[in-house]
C-alpha cells in the first residue's frame, strides 16, 4: 500500500525550516535520520512517528495541528 501524500505538512515543514535558515542535511543530523531520509519526510513520503511531529513541532515552536495542516495557528 502507498503512503499517503501530506501536501500541507511538507509545505509546512519545509517552510519552517527555511524561516530558521536551517539546510536539510542540518535537520537529518540533528533528528538522527540520513539526509536521504529526511528529504523523503519532507516531500510527504514517509509516515512519521507521533514523536518525531512532536519534537518538529517543539523545535519549531508550533503545534503539532499547525504542521499537519488541521489549523492555521502556529
Amino acid at each position: 500500500m502507498k503512503t499517503p501524500k501530506m501536501p500541507k505538512f511538507s509545505q509546512r515543514l519545509k517552510e519552517l525550516r527555511k524561516e530558521k535558515g536551517i539546510k536539510q542535511i542540518e535537520m537529518a543530523v540533528l533528528f538522527g535520520y540520513t539526509e536521504a531520509h529526511y528529504q523523503q519526510i519532507e516531500y510527504g513520503n514517509v509516515n512519521i512517528p507521533a514523536l518525531l511531529l512532536e519534537a518538529l513541532a517543539d523545535y519549531f515552536e508550533v503545534s503539532t495541528d499547525y504542521l499537519l495542516g488541521r489549523s492555521d495557528v502556529r
